[in-house]
């Protein structure tokens, strides 16, 4: 089975849509044959889909844990938050984190403090243990472990269960290097592959002057600088 992508969507403003186009061109960019799909809450409630709570952070704050369903249980598969900007090939990840008694391999994130309370949009934000470790998954689908991640479970687990991986065991998770999950304006070593602007992008008000901000304009057009300055109000 081939290696496929999943990349959060959220449909709430322009700006979010963007942030997914942006982070799929810059994978194709360096990758045009890996198979990326977009995880659409809309749609992803036609496939069971219906967790009741108002708590995710995005549309896609749960969603995520729907990848190894909606692919069969079968092969592995990357998902990422739509904020991220790739500087490498994928497959780079796939390649480099194969073991099969791995269920999920992640980045191992050990920061324990946030910038602030709220980030993008205002959104409230919060420290927790294993923060940003579900913002890139590579999930082994078929791992036993994996099976866990069913509709019920996604519908109606804690949050803390799903994003700090209670659905597997903790020698069952293995690490990525953090060059693939930099966070931005946390890591400053310039040692990346794959920007995340985990607290707000450019296309975010209030973080127009964000740091590598400029690497993630240059794939927008004119057009949709234009489109995004005048419906959200940034001021580059």
């Amino acid at each position: 089975m081939k290696n496929s992508v999943w990349i959060g969507f959220d449909s709430t403003n322009y700006g979010q849509e963007l942030a997914y186009q942006v982070c799929k061109r810059s994978i194709q960019k360096y990758n045009n044959t890996i198979e990326i799909n977009k995880l659409y809450k809309k749609e992803l409630e036609q496939k069971g889909f219906n967790r009741p709570d108002k708590s995710g952070v995005t549309e896609f704050t749960y969603t995520r844990f729907m990848v190894p369903y909606l692919n069969n249980y079968e092969g592995w598969a990357l998902f990422c938050d739509s904020d991220f900007l790739w500087f490498c090939d994928v497959e780079d990840v796939f390649k480099n984190h194969c073991d099969p008694d791995k269920a999920v391999y992640c980045v191992k994130h050990n920061y324990t403090n946030c910038h602030g309370k709220t980030k993008m949009d205002g959104r409230p934000q919060e420290y927790y243990p294993r923060k940003n470790w579900s913002s890139l998954m590579l999930f082994n689908c078929s791992h036993p472990s994996i099976k866990n991640l069913n509709l019920e479970n996604i519908n109606t687990q804690t949050p803390a269960w799903l994003h700090r991986m209670g659905w597997c065991q903790d020698n069952e998770i293995g690490e990525i290097d953090k060059k693939y999950n930099y966070l931005v304006d946390y890591y400053f070593d310039d040692d990346y592959q794959v920007l995340h602007f985990t607290d707000g992008g450019p296309w975010h008000p209030g973080y127009e002057k964000v740091s590598y901000g400029d690497l993630w304009l240059n794939y927008l057009s004119q057009e949709e600088k234009e489109k995004i300055t005048n419906e959200m109000g940034l001021k580059y």
